[in-house]
């Protein structure tokens, strides 16, 4: 569909930032933003020479000039404070222009309080610094998935809010962020389509045990899960009560609640608005300590797996037994009815012998999802 009027510069520059990334397929991106190559490169072209007045539909004049006084320097730090109030100076000094030398920080915390300007922080949420992190090597190698808890919205007719999240480990660039009425799969899963058909599919997603991510059968499967299978996609869950699996994404989460969710929406369209806007901002612009003070997207690359419109088919080894899962969950095998899982209804599973006797693996694609005892008498 074309491109929304309220998001059109962000995702613009989204385009051209990462089709500016070495070794980018630059149609590949075009199909996935839905514009053609002659657009693409001409947005590309504008932006090289021009920066993000070129992304512009009207030419504007520059607001900074090459040479900065020191006056002017704290007209430009007051205008960034008021622009970002949650950034600190440490964030809002890589944010000055390229015209301007940049300070030491203490120099822009300074200017900061002769201007009487106080960077918003909530009561009692102060963090400590992490003293330990851990990134996969490359962008999609990993993506962390969740809701931000719910909130009420100013109009009584309106559902809860529930902010669905999604992050790259590597680069943390926010993938997703989507003001849902819910937590149940059809609501999901076609927000995470729209993920994958700009973005392309991840090697590995990771979530936590609740639904619609985990099965509350033990070693069973979701139905989300195994639909994320049936795209290639390994899925794994975090241990219970342990949030720090998920370390990047619940820091992402403090942020997002520090920075937008203390604010009223009237209903879930505004709090789309809102996010949209903020999301952009923050891979694009919002310095990241982690990665060096530059923005998120900086980091980032599209995978080059992109989203098939049909689920591939399953392959088993040829000496397998395949069943199709019933309704109930369950596979009819040497005379009996056998449960295997309630996500896999329709999908086709391996029954596989082990080296003991009478023992069977029950494989979806290539996971075993439990064994079957034909020596227990039921």
């Amino acid at each position: 569909m074309p491109w929304q009027e309220c998001t059109t510069m962000s995702i613009r520059r989204e385009f051209v930032l990462l089709a500016e990334q070495p070794q980018s397929n630059i149609r590949e991106l075009c199909r996935r933003y839905e514009i053609s190559p002659k657009t693409a490169y001409k947005w590309l072209h504008r932006y090289r020479e021009q920066g993000d007045t070129g992304l512009e539909d009207q030419s504007r004049c520059p607001l900074q000039s090459p040479r900065r006084s020191s006056p002017e320097l704290e007209q430009e730090v007051v205008r960034l404070h008021h622009q970002f109030p949650y950034w600190g100076a440490r964030k809002l000094l890589w944010l000055l222009p390229d015209g301007i030398k940049r300070p030491h920080h203490s120099t822009i915390d300074a200017i900061l309080r002769r201007h009487d300007c106080q960077v918003r922080y909530h009561t009692g949420e102060a963090q400590a610094p992490a003293t330990r992190r851990f990134e996969h090597a490359r962008p999609n190698e990993l993506w962390q998935i969740d809701f931000k808890g719910n909130f009420h919205l100013s109009d009584r007719h309106s559902p809860r809010c529930h902010p669905l999240t999604v992050l790259d480990d590597h680069s943390r660039f926010a993938l997703c962020l989507e003001s849902c009425e819910g937590e149940r799969l059809e609501l999901v899963r076609p927000k995470l389509i729209q993920v994958f058909r700009r973005y392309g599919l991840p090697r590995r997603i990771t979530a936590d045990n609740g639904p619609p991510w985990g099965s509350n059968i033990e070693g069973g499967l979701s139905t989300l899960e195994v639909w994320l299978m049936r795209l290639g996609i390994e899925v794994s869950h975090s241990r219970p009560h342990h949030p720090q699996t998920q370390g990047k994404l619940e820091r992402f989460h403090q942020t997002l609640k520090r920075e937008l969710l203390h604010r009223t929406f009237s209903d879930l369209q505004h709090c789309q608005r809102v996010m949209d806007h903020w999301r952009s901002q923050y891979n694009q612009q919002r310095p990241h300590e982690a990665l060096g003070q530059l923005p998120p997207i900086s980091r980032y690359q599209p995978s080059v797996r992109s989203y098939p419109e049909q689920l591939p088919e399953i392959e088993y080894e040829p000496g397998d037994r395949v069943l199709k899962v019933s309704g109930t969950g369950q596979v009819r095998f040497e005379g009996k009815s056998r449960f295997v899982g309630g996500g896999l209804l329709g999908e086709r599973v391996a029954i596989r012998p082990t080296k003991v006797d009478g023992v069977y693996d029950v494989i979806f694609i290539h996971k075993t999802i439990r064994q079957l005892d034909l020596r227990r008498r039921e």
